[in-house]
């Protein structure tokens, strides 16, 4: 890419900033190599590595454009040279394609029951398993001690006028939980007492953002968990 660029400035695209106009040419310059054989594959040592690199390449890097680097739609679309809607079904195609090697129980902590509804499919299309809806703090802690969930999809302001912060941080002492807040109050989650790692999704969203963000938060957990020392014998 750098002696591209030293040959000719003009392949930097800035519409969109620098860092953009980087990716796009990095992109364009992977994507023009065969790199992606089944051969390179079977030598990478981790698994969860392993199953994202299974990935078809562009639904793979649409994934890692939206989740892992934090690149709205729309620059995702340019660094891709597709349009919105082609940049969504790619993110929506690599969280089904993730999901079905990291497919979990979740639990949905939400007050609104059509954005409560929505999310319940949209996680069983995923191929995952929706073990409650839960409105408020109480129902969620309920839920979760009948069994605990592998991925926690929550609202921050909830039906009683309880938190759903709070009732993730109350689970958050008991078990371990890859968590993602939906909210339309995202203010809320600045007050230093979050949950880390924990994601972060504005409503109105995109359900293929949800997808992505979903199966990135349960692929790096469990990433992360793999890469722990074991302990001595």
């Amino acid at each position: 890419m750098l002696e591209a660029l030293i040959q000719d400035p003009a392949l930097l695209d800035e519409r969109y900033g620098a860092r953009a106009a980087l990716f796009r040419l990095f992109t364009q310059i992977w994507n023009s190599v065969a790199l992606n054989d089944d051969a390179e594959v079977a030598t990478l040592p981790m698994p969860p590595e392993r199953r994202l690199s299974n990935i078809t390449p562009l639904p793979r890097q649409a994934f890692l454009l939206l989740s892992l680097e934090g690149f709205p739609e729309e620059e995702v679309s340019f660094i891709l040279d597709i349009d919105v809607a082609e940049t969504r079904r790619l993110a929506d195609a690599a969280g089904r394609e993730l999901a079905v090697e990291i497919a979990t129980d979740v639990l949905i902590i939400e007050d609104e029951t059509f954005i409560a509804m929505d999310l319940e499919s949209l996680v069983k299309n995923l191929g995952h398993n929706v073990i409650g809806v839960a409105r408020t703090h109480a129902d969620a802690v309920a839920l979760a001690k009948n069994k605990k969930p592998g991925l926690i999809l929550a609202d921050i302001q909830l039906a009683d006028g309880s938190s759903g912060l709070d009732a993730v941080n109350e689970l958050l002492r008991t078990f371990e939980v890859p968590v993602v807040f939906i909210t339309a109050y995202p203010e809320r989650f600045l007050t230093g007492e979050r949950p880390e790692p924990a994601f972060l999704i504005s409503k109105p969203f995109q359900p293929a953002m949800v997808s992505a963000v979903a199966s990135q938060a349960l692929f790096f957990q469990r990433n992360s968990r793999n890469r722990l020392p074991k302990p001595a014998a």
